[in-house]
């Protein structure tokens, strides 16, 4: 599943008060059976409570699906594998989307007139396509990281007794190694180096992490040409005898620290623009004004933004405050919870979501800045 292109086609649907959408955020990684109760207890009041508020056609199937979905995940007899699944139901648009991740959601249970988005967004951009590369001077192994959870692996070795016919970026990346192996005899590096190659630009792969010994590394890197190099974000150790999952573990914890980093240094850089009169805007009242243009190419938003304001049931226009009609078209206007109004429409016209959980700076101008396509 391609969970960006989902979160698009997701974003464009809308329900109504009669017909809502349920959106289901699901912790599944769980270090005990406490940790498991805590999300099947919560799972079983959020819908007892849905089914008690709520007489809107259709619902009670919307959530006889949650339930027997939510009890398969908490049992582990679907998607095993998966450390967060969310889940979208509106039985009048036909939806029924589970899509599982290889990150942990906090969990959450929001019924609206159209899906929950937010976290979903945010992780997108915290899981950005990553690559870890262990070589040794004999072999390596390419562990390609998505959003989805852990890609198939690729083994090369400088003598291959024998291999077995694969479809897609493996055999890819095994042919090329196996091409240049045979040409060039000896020459282990430069093989990995075209297999990387071709695997890192024909899937936008963002992120290179090494591993292995950090001489071996040294002597690598000084092989990858700049296009290549320039996306390598650092190393972690590592062993030809260690499994993927050790490897992955280790980088996991390397690119969550890195993206903290880079988070707060975004933030600072587009508060300065905004501040300048560029292209970035910094405040709740701002940044709606360019979602309303359709402006914004990245949104910042602080963990847990919210805030209550008003929708136009007739242009669809967002404003702040508590006004019965709408300042543009002066029709009536409707409660609305702004930070995920403001999620979706940004995710609709293409735009990213980003979530940092602390930035003071952030937090004095509103909670919410974007970066924009051109300048307002």
């Amino acid at each position: 599943m391609d969970v960006s292109a989902r979160l698009t086609e997701l974003a464009k649907l809308r329900g109504t008060r009669e017909t809502p959408v349920v959106s289901v955020y699901l912790n599944t990684r769980w270090g005990d059976e406490h940790q498991r109760d805590r999300v099947r207890v919560f799972l079983k009041n959020e819908i007892r409570k849905a089914r008690k508020a709520s007489t809107a056609e259709g619902m009670e199937a919307d959530l006889d699906w949650i339930q027997a979905e939510g009890d398969a995940l908490i049992t582990q007899s679907r998607f095993p594998e998966a450390h967060g699944v969310a889940l979208f139901a509106c039985r009048a648009l036909g939806l029924r989307d589970i899509i599982p991740v290889r990150v942990p959601f906090e969990s959450a249970f929001v019924v609206a007139d159209a899906p929950h988005l937010s976290p979903l967004a945010a992780l997108l951009e915290k899981t950005p396509s990553a690559l870890v590369v262990f070589v040794d001077g004999e072999s390596a192994r390419l562990v390609p990281l998505t959003t989805e959870g852990v890609g198939e692996e690729v083994a090369l070795e400088s003598e291959v007794p024998g291999h077995h016919r694969r479809g897609g970026w493996a055999q890819l990346a095994q042919s090329r190694y196996q091409r240049h192996i045979q040409d060039h005899r000896g020459r282990h590096f430069e093989a990995v180096v075209e297999a990387l190659i071709g695997l890192t630009e024909g899937n936008g792969v963002r992120r290179i992490l090494m591993a292995g010994e950090p001489r071996t590394i040294a002597v690598f890197q000084k092989r990858l040409p700049n296009r290549i190099a320039e996306r390598v974000v650092g190393s972690i150790a590592g062993a030809r005898h260690e499994s993927a999952a050790v490897l992955v573990g280790r980088a996991a914890e390397f690119l969550a620290h890195l993206r903290g980093g880079e988070g707060a240094d975004a933030v600072e850089a587009v508060l300065t623009e905004a501040a300048k009169g560029g292209r970035a805007v910094a405040g709740l009242e701002e940044t709606l004004e360019a979602v309303a243009r359709g402006a914004v190419q990245r949104l910042y938003l602080l963990g847990r933004f919210s805030q209550p304001g008003r929708l136009c049931v007739e242009c669809g226009a967002l404003q702040s405050g508590d006004a019965a009609s709408c300042r543009l078209c002066g029709k009536p206007t409707e409660a609305a919870e702004l930070g995920g109004a403001i999620v979706d429409r940004v995710i609709a016209a293409g735009g990213k979501v980003e979530t940092v959980e602390i930035h003071q700076a952030l937090a004095r101008v509103g909670g919410v800045a974007a970066l924009l396509r051109y300048p307002l």
